[in-house]
């Protein structure tokens, strides 16, 4: 059976630099930095004092405050970035459709305030004080549960956690879902919202993250000889795709097309990618045969660069890999310089980027790049956004547990 074309119709973003398409858009390819002190709690013993916080967000503008209250702050983003992607894409759910409307919306840690609070509760007030909603306010699910509750979507629904990889694996499956003609429509994307006492201790104790506390905005430095380790954010990007002919018959604007996925395991350690790459080129290798793409073709990719050691020099030798010489001409970029790493939800904002510089022609940069590594001598923008012609895009997400996954856009035209 012919596979079915899947087309990006509606995108909604909650983020460190903007709690809308435009603004988020925007502020990236300004080469603006949503990386600053931690004011939620009381960093003075923590080695990283640092984050990339989402500003702004109440989420009385997106659900009712009874809802909200039910909620753990990473569906609450959920739900919030899934309303603009519908409005986005003018979509709306009924009696009609609504079977063929999925949910697939994964967290890397899901309800962990939920958790760290309801916790403390057990402690000082005993077993009386814990919410009954606290098992659906925690469990990662639930922001695809909350989502199809929210807007009646009654088809395919799930959650992937693949660590750091969990929203570019998300999308690719829900892409699937389209092509074999289980659902028309997907609600897909991640969500994260980590920032708490417990996360960042725990982060902290594994030494990966940037300790430069006294230059937040410039603490991010995805390839740089400079870097220290990856700054935390969170948020939630969430994309509708569609079947390609529904969306052409309805009038939907359409953003881009969604033409290959490929996803691969390290098998190598738990939290270090294997050196030289492997697992990532295959990743990449599978992509680009899935979507019919020469390496010669790839104009833009929206690297994982998170700026550890490790990540950054092991990324640049699975592009070389897999595009030849091509790797030298190729654009690639880090937009966690400037959102910081939104773990779960990190694949789909990048996802959102790569489909923007498909529809712009336009590559946010790399911030604070200024000192060149050897192990890392590839063009990944540098400082100052660029107007190119990007016909086809490429956003990786390497995860915790040797997860790789590599999403392929083009250019809808």
């Amino acid at each position: 059976m012919r596979q079915r074309r899947v087309a990006v119709t509606g995108m909604g973003v909650i983020s460190p630099v903007g709690n809308d398409i435009a603004t988020f858009w925007n502020s990236l390819v300004e080469g603006k930095s949503g990386i600053g002190y931690i004011d939620r709690f009381d960093v003075s013993a923590y080695p990283t004092k640092i984050a990339a916080q989402v500003k702004g967000f109440n989420p009385g503008d997106y659900i009712s405050r009874k809802e909200a209250r039910r909620m753990d702050k990473f569906v609450q983003f959920a739900c919030a970035a899934t309303r603009m992607a519908l409005e986005d894409a003018g979509l709306t759910i009924n009696a009609e459709n609504a079977d063929r409307v999925g949910v697939w919306i994964g967290s890397g840690i899901g309800g962990l305030e939920t958790f760290e609070m309801q916790h403390q509760n057990l402690l000082g007030k005993g077993v009386g004080s814990i919410s009954p909603f606290f098992i659906p306010m925690l469990i990662a699910n639930m922001a695809a549960g909350q989502v199809s509750i929210l807007f009646g979507a009654k088809g395919p629904n799930g959650c992937t956690v693949t660590a750091c990889a969990t929203a570019t694996n998300s999308i690719g499956d829900a892409f699937r879902f389209i092509q074999r003609g289980e659902a028309d429509v997907m609600i897909t994307g991640g969500t994260e919202a980590s920032i708490t006492p417990l996360g960042m201790a725990g982060f902290c104790a594994m030494k990966a993250m940037s300790t430069r506390n006294d230059e937040p905005e410039k603490a991010s430095r995805p390839f740089d000889a400079g870097r220290d380790g990856f700054v935390m954010g969170e948020g939630a990007g969430i994309v509708i795709l569609e079947e390609m002919e529904r969306a052409l018959q309805r009038g939907a604007r359409i953003y881009a097309e969604v033409i290959g996925y490929g996803t691969t395991a390290d098998a190598y350690h738990v939290v270090q990618p294997e050196p030289e790459g492997d697992g990532a080129a295959r990743a990449f290798a599978m992509a680009l045969r899935d979507a019919g793409i020469a390496p010669g073709e790839v104009d833009y990719i929206n690297a994982h660069g998170t700026g550890t050691e490790f990540n950054d020099a092991m990324e640049t030798r699975a592009i070389k890999k897999i595009l030849g010489k091509h790797a030298y001409e190729v654009a690639i970029s880090s937009t966690k310089s400037m959102t910081g790493h939104m773990l779960g939800a990190a694949g789909a904002v990048e996802f959102i980027v790569a489909v923007l510089a498909c529809k712009h022609d336009l590559i946010p940069p790399t911030i604070n790049y200024t000192t060149p590594d050897p192990d890392c001598d590839l063009d990944y923008v540098p400082n100052t956004a660029r107007r190119r012609n990007v016909r086809v895009a490429i956003s990786d997400s390497l995860g915790f547990g040797g997860h790789n996954a590599v999403l392929v856009v083009r250019k809808f035209a």
